[in-house]
């Protein structure tokens, strides 16, 4: 089969390697019929996650056909159509049964990580994937659905409703601000609204993202490069501050930014991946009694997410702004890193 392989900080090919087999009776090799590209994808090949070892197959979101399960998978059969979840679930450990399942301690790539598809065993940008504990990482997709929204409820979806608004506790009233209008900041948008947030600020550099922002709900909308920028989100919480701030790009300049738009009580979620430390002002923030919170996606919301999208109560589709083949695979990963230039949310890779 062919796949797009890591070959080291900067090096990436797309290559023919051996087909996976099924390893443990809890497995299923499912037919990669639609993939894409996500930012943590891009911090892989900058050589911002070390773990990912050279020759690894990337990917970690996905839509396919199942061509094969092992002995023990009872509610899973071949030719079934299916969402395979970025993080792997054992079902049994103590963390699974807790809904923790970024922390899965089953032993498939590493005990106690739970993404593991294109960072500690081969991914999903492949024609073909190995998927472990298939009964738990696996979702069937329902009719009326298509690949280009299913393929989203893989991560960012859940991503940005989990880590962002979840986690960021908002509430019906709440005014909420999202720093990064990239794929994972316009899920916590087109989110916040299912728990009520009243006011949805969108910030980003870029205006395509922000125009784009509306769409899936922002009330407004604000450029973060503008010398005014935190006056003009003052402006639209009466001076207070905003409930609920959630920083979804991964750098130490947004999440500052984030501490110093949210309200005394409030709660700043961090979603992005940050690959550089970050300065906590405590000498500041410890008097303000604000929540600060972080952490990788438990996907635990994605049979929820499914319905609301089936439903057309979630704009998913919306997010997939380019499509490509699979021998184009070099061409999407050249379009989305140029996202500001080629305006790309996600690009959609299907057979």
């Amino acid at each position: 089969m062919k796949a797009l392989v890591y070959g080291g900080p900067g090096k990436k090919t797309w290559q023919d390697v051996p087909d996976p087999e099924i390893v443990h009776a809890t497995d299923a090799i499912v037919r990669v019929d639609t993939t894409t590209i996500c930012g943590t994808d891009l911090h892989i090949l900058k050589g911002d996650v070390p773990a990912v070892q050279v020759g690894r197959i990337l990917g970690h979101e996905g839509v396919g056909t199942i061509t094969a399960v092992g002995s023990s998978v009872s509610s899973l059969a071949v030719g079934d159509r299916v969402i395979i979840s970025c993080i792997k679930s054992c079902g049994h450990c103590v963390n699974c049964k807790s809904e923790l399942y970024s922390h899965c301690l089953g032993d498939e790539g590493q005990s106690g990580i739970g993404w593991v598809f294109g960072h500690l065993i081969d991914g999903t940008q492949a024609e073909f994937v190995r998927v472990p504990y298939a009964e738990n990482s696996l979702h069937k997709m329902p009719a009326g659905v298509s690949d280009d929204q299913a393929v989203m409820l893989s991560d960012i979806l859940p991503t940005g409703f989990e880590i962002g608004v979840q986690y960021g506790r908002v509430k019906p009233g709440d005014v909420v601000a999202v720093i990064g209008a990239g794929p994972v900041g316009l899920a916590a948008i087109a989110t916040a609204g299912l728990y009520g947030a009243a006011t949805i600020i969108a910030l980003d550099l870029d205006p395509n993202r922000l125009e784009q922002a509306k769409g899936f709900g922002a009330t407004d909308t604000v450029l973060s490069n503008a010398a005014d920028w935190k006056e003009q989100v003052f402006a639209l919480t009466d001076g207070a501050g905003v409930d609920v701030a959630i920083e979804a790009v991964g750098i130490p300049q947004t999440f500052t930014m984030a501490t110093d738009i949210v309200r005394p009580g409030g709660n700043v979620a961090n979603v992005g991946v940050h690959g550089k430390s970050v300065e906590l002002h405590l000498e500041n923030l410890w008097i303000q009694n604000i929540n600060i919170s972080m952490g990788l996606v438990n996907a635990n919301t994605t049979p929820m997410l499914l319905k609301l999208v089936a439903q057309k109560k979630i704009p998913a589709e919306k997010l997939a702004t380019h499509h490509f083949s699979f021998d184009q695979f070099l061409e999407a990963y050249d379009t989305f890193s140029r996202a500001a230039e080629t305006k790309a949310l996600k690009v959609v890779i299907s057979r």
